[in-house]
């Protein structure tokens, strides 16, 4: 029996746009809109035309440039009370968009009609209905999208059908009912997208559900369940307020659990990297707990667990990971086991036997080091040098010999004495031994962590060049006993990268420069370790 196929329309570029925190570009729309037509995406919802410079530049874009598969959905409000679609210019920017397809948002709510845009309720029926007929009479296919649906069938049921009726009437394709609020509950949802079905016949029916009681990817569910066939959300489920649902949680549930067709198989595998592309365009660290897609899903801490997952996965996952694209990851903390050092040094290259002395070492040193305030899980890249100082193999390419910090304040005269951001310069010299010589090396940065990170960096880079592509992409510092006050001891944990590979690394100390300056140490240290072909250890970072 075939698998009964669901549509899947991503609103990423526009809904999830509204999220505070994200900006697009142009630029960022694009690459997005690449990479979710990649995906396989059938219905790429792009902005509204005309509303602001940007979507105009976008859709222009995709007109010279098309997508290869998916369709680019033009969005906008039905016309203005009082005028006809033909007359209002609102609509004629999204007809020079080009796009085939267009979504229509028309009030479903007796109350938004009558007090939000002050008009009747049959004003608001002939708005969807010649709305409808005109973008139709120029050769466009029209999802409309029924805003307020449920509450407003839930306030006034007759009134609600008779607006997707209007749309029907008008030659819409596509009838999407929409949870604007984000507030009803799935078994609602499904009992009201039946009696919709029940109502209007045969037409196609969509879903588009908010996340404000953390029900959205369960809400979209149950109305494919009960005859959906469009679900409308986003990448990560960005989105207003808390969200839409998310397409990297709705996909894979319903074609991996439910047997529905989303994706082909070979694209959907494909889902972990989009997620992370998505969140790296908006600028947005990564939800590493998020279902399928986050670095934490399919990851194992528990010495038990650890031990079960290497005789059998399924003992403690739902589903093997490389089929949305992810990887098994075995957490090493002070819960490890003998299983977790074993599997997670295999994971990093290194075949270690049970019955060395060395398995245990490790052990001890990462459950005495953790004690002290250090955490491993979260820092691999310090994990993977702690295994090869264990064995012996880990041959430091520097050794820093000493530094100095200077923390100077600007005069008022200079910076404003009611504005401290600004006022203080840091001044850091470092003596580094590399290869039989000595080097030392002053910088200045915006901070001492900054000022000693650049100093070093500039005393390296000679010998090597390559450090020049190594950067910071986080700095956290973490108060590990606050009731300590200024003496408490202090975690800081340091993600670089080298524009292909992420690695971490982490420092504790009762002084913030020392647990900064051994996360630096050991970052720069990892970073020319990846120039080795032993492995690529950072993927696991």
């Amino acid at each position: 029996m075939t698998p009964k196929k669901i549509s899947i329309y991503d609103t990423t570029l526009r809904d999830g746009a509204q999220r505070e925190g994200i900006s697009f570009s142009v630029e960022d729309k694009i690459r997005i809109a690449r990479e979710l037509d990649r995906l396989g995406i059938p219905f790429i919802e792009g902005g509204w035309p005309g509303a602001n410079p940007k979507d105009v530049q976008f859709f222009w874009h995709l007109k010279e440039q098309p997508l290869t598969q998916a369709e680019i959905v033009a969005f906008c409000f039905t016309r203005r009370p009082g005028k006809t679609a033909a007359s209002d210019p609102m609509l004629q920017p999204i007809l020079a968009s080009g796009t085939k397809w267009i979504t229509i948002v028309g009030k479903s709510w007796d109350l938004h009609v009558t007090e939000g845009l002050q008009t009747t309720l049959d004003e608001n029926l002939a708005m969807i209905h010649d709305t409808i007929t005109y973008l139709k009479s120029h050769d466009r296919q029209i999802i409309y999208d029924a805003e307020h649906w449920f509450d407003g069938y839930q306030h006034n049921p007759d009134y609600a059908i008779a607006t997707i009726k209007a749309a029907i009437a008008a030659g819409a394709e596509w009838i999407t009912l929409c949870d604007t609020n984000g507030g009803t509950l799935p078994h609602d949802i499904e009992q009201t997208v039946q009696k919709v079905r029940q109502a209007v016949g045969k037409v196609k029916i969509g879903i588009h559900p908010h996340n404000d009681c953390e029900l959205a990817v369960a809400n979209a569910i149950a109305a494919v369940n009960a005859g959906a066939m469009m679900v409308q959300g986003t990448i990560n489920g960005y989105g207003e307020r808390c969200g839409n649902a998310n397409l990297c949680s709705v996909i894979p549930n319903l074609q991996l659990k439910l047997g529905y067709d989303c994706l082909p198989d070979e694209k959907l595998a494909t889902l972990t990297q989009v997620s992370r592309i998505v969140s790296e365009v908006a600028n947005l660290a990564p939800d590493d707990h998020a279902a399928f897609v986050g670095l934490s899903a399919f990851a194992h801490k528990g010495g038990l667990h650890v031990s079960a997952v290497q005789r059998n996965p399924i003992t403690y996952e739902h589903m093997p990971p490389e089929r949305v694209g992810n990887n098994r990851r075995i957490v090493i903390s002070e819960q490890a086991g003998i299983s977790n050092i074993l599997a997670k040094a295999k994971s990093l290259g290194f075949d270690l036997d049970r019955q060395d002395p060395t398995c245990r070492q490790i052990l001890e040193s990462l459950k005495h080091l953790e004690q002290d305030g250090y955490q491993f899980e979260a820092a691999e890249a310090s994990f993977e040098l702690l295994i090869r100082q264990a064995l012996g193999e880990r041959v430091a390419p520097f050794e820093v010999r000493g530094f100095q910090v200077h923390y100077d304040m600007m005069p008022p005269e200079v910076a404003p004495i009611h504005s401290y951001c600004g006022r203080a310069r840091s001044l850091a010299t470092v003596k580094v031994a590399i290869r039989g010589q000595e080097i030392l090396e002053a910088a200045e940065g915006n901070g001492p962590v900054s000022a000693l990170d650049a100093a070093l960096r500039k005393a390296l880079v000679t010998v090597y060049p390559e450090i020049e592509t190594f950067y910071l992409t986080d700095y956290k510092v973490r108060i590990l006993d606050g009731a300590a006050g200024t003496s408490a001891k202090t975690r800081v944990l340091l993600e670089s990268s080298n524009g292909i590979q992420r690695w971490a690394t982490v420092g504790v100390s009762g002084n913030i420069l020392e647990a900064s300056y051994q996360a630096v140490v050991e970052s720069l240290e990892y970073g020319l370790l990846l120039r080795q072909p032993i492995k690529s250890a950072i993927a696991h970072c």
